[in-house]
């Protein structure tokens, strides 16, 4: 269903779990980090009504994931750490040149949020079914159908506002980039690591 083009290796969540207070850490600022996106949608585009409503509904729900992991952190005598810069999101926001076009702009943003929505969805499954930790591996099953949600609503969005074969046609391609991206990536530390 997500498309993605290269699964996570099993053996990464194996090696996630041994920095568990680095991924914990991550994931919040992960989720304070699309807080942020749909915030800053909302400001970009305030005349798309119907995007500034979900992403209003959106920014809500992801700072509740952000308190939600805070809590896990505390809960395990940890404290948040400081937050590092996401190389994936960084490599992934390349795939796009900038563009003069307003409406453009958008579409590659709603696909770039879709995609990393897509792989914190399967990363989460990844990790609900390998850690040891009961309590983590339900609450990471619980937030991947979260994930999936946001990952369909922004693909909707994105072939809304865009021409939806053109549209589908730089999601191919963006997967197929992604999974270049990915390849490279071997940091357990990072829930996109």
């Amino acid at each position: 269903m997500l498309g993605l083009k290269l699964p996570t290796d099993p053996r990464w969540a194996s090696a996630a779990e041994m920095h568990l207070s680095d991924i914990l850490t991550d994931h919040a600022y992960c989720e304070q980090k699309a807080a942020s996106t749909a915030i800053s949608l909302m400001i970009t585009y305030p005349e798309l009504s119907d995007l500034v409503t979900e992403m209003a509904a959106l920014a809500r729900e992801e700072m509740s994931h952000f308190e939600m992991v805070h809590k896990r952190i505390l809960e395990r005598g940890m404290t948040l750490g400081r937050e590092r810069k996401d190389e994936y999101v960084a490599a992934i926001t390349k795939f796009f040149a900038p563009h003069g076009d307003r409406m453009k702009r958008l579409v590659h943003r709603l696909l770039i949020a879709a995609l990393i929505e897509a792989r914190s969805c399967e990363r989460f499954r990844v990790l609900s079914e390998s850690v040891q930790d009961a309590e983590l591996a339900t609450f990471y099953s619980r937030l991947m159908a979260s994930e999936a949600n946001h990952y369909t609503m922004f693909l909707k969005f994105a072939r809304q506002y865009g021409d939806r074969a053109e549209v589908d046609r730089l999601w191919k391609e963006l997967l197929a980039y992604e999974a270049s991206v990915v390849a490279t990536f071997t940091n357990p530390q990072y829930v996109h690591g």
